[in-house]
């Protein structure tokens, strides 16, 4: 039997496989009826295909991604849904009309040039489907799949993620628009390459994505988190113990990963690889060896674990001690080290370009020692789960682990906000077994395992104690609450629909 990232993003003719039944079918359905309905009030005609992918909570494994370290998420049943029309040849416009169901986005219009580039400067939403529809172009070129001359697109875009919150509302929409895509051009692809293509197309974008939210959008199972691994990406279903539910809450600051890269997400990306470089220099390799060959942590693991060895141990968060000062680093001391100036190291990369211009100096002890440590949690978790434990026990022992992640988010990576600390305090004022913040940080979502029986309990808790005074502030709706703060068990990953 074909491995699960080997087989074909899955087609259905009905909305049961994806959405269930009961209430959560009837919502979908009648969802989807309307979204039909609003493609032909703006376009004129039918959609010829739909696509669906999912948002994500990650459980453990926070900024290693795109160290190349596993990580563990689950999908959550918020999704984005394409409806796309191919054009025919002959039809006049050559162009991209992207339009979206909510009113506060404005429809967009592209050429139909797989070639253009994306103007960052400008932040648009539709740039997130350029991304995709350049991605599907580029990898059907390598492939040697012929798509024929470009033509039209009329695209009809709905998206439940809530944006900004650290659940990947951009690789939902990337990667349901790239199936879209690939769906209106007839073509299919194993699951596992459109996760590392769609992973490549965000990069369109200017964020130097990991990989994970896109290969979980891809490739979740209903009923499974996923151990992912990366190079080459393989998903491992991982079944949660029965009695706990994960709650998804939002801190409300919203965390803005496009615009804010240059400090935050692309700054530990750059910081992470100045880190390996300094080990890998002080562990042995010529520095010219290093600055070439050394792209991640991972690259340089088994040295540091070696030297960790010699001292009677296995961690190399020992060495990361042992070699890398505390205080932060100055371009200057890197470079003596290197001997190679940083904007040469970084020459190929202009969005790690952007962050030598901003930063000042550079942690390289902390990410290190949080990389380090947090890959190690991941298969403690997956261990856990998998172990003999009673119930009981593995639930507390998830929790912990949670606990020490988000310690370490918070107090090594520095990437977690003042709102994500109160709301991961309360959660755990308020019984939960483990509460962590997920996703890139710097706002968005905490992420709390509940024991099942109380999660109703529990929500109603966050409800008074975190949310009540932003309602009264006017930040949110109290009516809107459902969206902000919900329990979720995993969702099945993405799809393309022909009714």
């Amino acid at each position: 039997m074909a491995k699960h990232e080997e087989l074909p993003i899955p087609v259905f003719s009905s909305l049961e496989p994806v959405y269930g039944d009961g209430s959560q079918l009837q919502d979908a359905q009648l969802r989807f009826h309307n979204f039909k309905s609003k493609f032909l009030e703006v376009f004129g005609r039918p959609p010829h295909v739909f696509a669906r992918s999912p948002g994500r909570v990650n459980l453990i494994g926070e900024h290693i991604d795109y160290e190349g370290y596993s990580v563990l998420p689950m999908a959550i049943r918020q999704d984005t849904i394409v409806a796309i029309r191919k054009h025919d040849e002959g039809e006049a416009e050559k162009v991209l009309r992207i339009a979206n169901v909510s009113a506060k986005y404005t429809m967009c219009t592209y050429p139909a040039n797989p070639d253009q580039e994306i103007n960052l400067k400008d932040h648009k939403w539709g740039h997130y489907f350029i991304c995709g529809y350049k991605g599907f172009h580029e990898y059907a070129k390598l492939k040697g799949v012929d798509v024929g001359s470009p033509v039209g697109l009329d695209v009809l875009v709905d998206g439940t993620v809530p944006t900004g919150s650290g659940l990947s509302s951009s690789a939902a929409f990337v990667c349901s628009s790239t199936i879209a895509i690939i769906a209106a051009f007839n073509v299919n692809f194993p699951k596992k390459e459109v996760a590392q293509f769609t992973c490549e197309c965000e990069r369109h974008i200017g964020t130097q994505s990991g990989g994970m939210d896109q290969a979980i959008s891809v490739m979740a199972k209903s009923g499974f988190a996923e151990l992912i691994d990366f190079n080459p990406i393989r998903a491992t279903d991982v079944q949660l113990p029965s009695g706990g539910t994960f709650v998804i809450a939002n801190s409300l600051a919203e965390s803005q990963k496009a615009v804010t890269a240059a400090t935050n997400y692309n700054n530990r990306v750059v910081e992470c690889r100045l880190a390996a470089i300094v080990l890998g220099i002080k562990l042995g390799m010529k520095p010219e060896e290093a600055v070439s060959n050394v792209k991640t942590l991972s690259d340089v693991e088994g040295l540091c674990i070696k030297f960790a060895n010699s001292c009677g141990s296995s961690d190399p968060v020992l060495t990361v001690k042992e070699f890398l000062k505390e205080e932060p680093y100055t371009a200057e001391e890197i470079e003596i080290v290197t001997v190679e100036k940083l904007p040469s190291i970084f020459r190929n990369s202009p969005s790690s370009l952007d962050v030598l211009k901003a930063a000042k100096h550079f942690k390289l002890h902390q990410r290190a020692s949080h990389v380090y440590s947090e890959a190690k949690r991941v298969h403690a978790f997956k261990d856990t789960v998998a172990s003999e434990l009673s119930e009981e026990d593995k639930l507390k022992k998830l929790g912990d682990l949670m606990n020490e992640s988000h310690y370490s988010c918070s107090v090594f990576y520095e990437c977690s906000c003042p709102e994500l600390e109160e709301l991961v305090t309360i959660c755990r004022e308020h019984g939960a077994l483990g509460a962590r913040l997920t996703g890139a940080g710097w706002g968005g979502c905490a992420v709390a395992l509940v024991k099942e029986s109380t999660v109703p309990q529990f929500i109603l808790n966050l409800k008074e104690r975190f949310y009540q005074s932003r309602i009264e502030k006017g930040i949110i709706n109290k009516d809107d609450l459902g969206l902000y703060v919900f329990a979720s068990k995993p969702s099945s990953g993405a799809a393309i629909f022909k009714f």
